[in-house]
């Protein structure tokens, strides 16, 4: 049926494949999607905001995720090295979740003195997440 090379190769793939799939990944937020204003005063928008994490990676409703942004800048003085900032933009709450995706709110954006410039002062698509470990 299958020879000694052909189970080793087999292992070899399996062994691969399977190694890929451990390695650390990026979770983001993937899409938004928000009520349209009326124009009523004191109106509240209410905005979720789906992440590619879910309950593969512990994330239950009430869950507090914490949210970067990658801020990418040239060095223009050494060789036009680019350096990539990784800032925390704010936190969300996660409502609900499912194996691998997530549907969360707004909890808190940072802001302040001590809080670098953002261009955006909202969550975006593409922003990075992380489960909130409280220290």
């Amino acid at each position: 049926m299958f020879t000694a090379t052909w189970l080793r190769r087999l292992m070899i793939i399996s062994f691969l494949f399977t190694t890929s799939m451990s390695f650390a990944r990026d979770y983001i937020i993937y899409s938004i999607a928000q009520d349209i204003s009326m124009g009523v005063p004191n109106e509240k928008i209410k905005k979720n905001y789906y992440i590619n994490m879910g309950l593969q990676q512990g994330l239950r409703a009430g869950t507090l995720v914490d949210v970067f942004r990658i801020i990418s800048m040239n060095d223009p003085y050494e060789a036009k090295k680019r350096y990539d900032h990784r800032v925390k933009v704010g936190e969300l709450k996660v409502l609900h979740s499912e194996q691998d995706t997530a549907i969360t709110v707004f909890n808190n954006f940072e802001e302040g003195e001590e809080t670098p410039y953002f261009e955006i002062r909202n969550f975006m698509i593409g922003d990075r997440v992380n489960v909130k470990i409280n220290q």
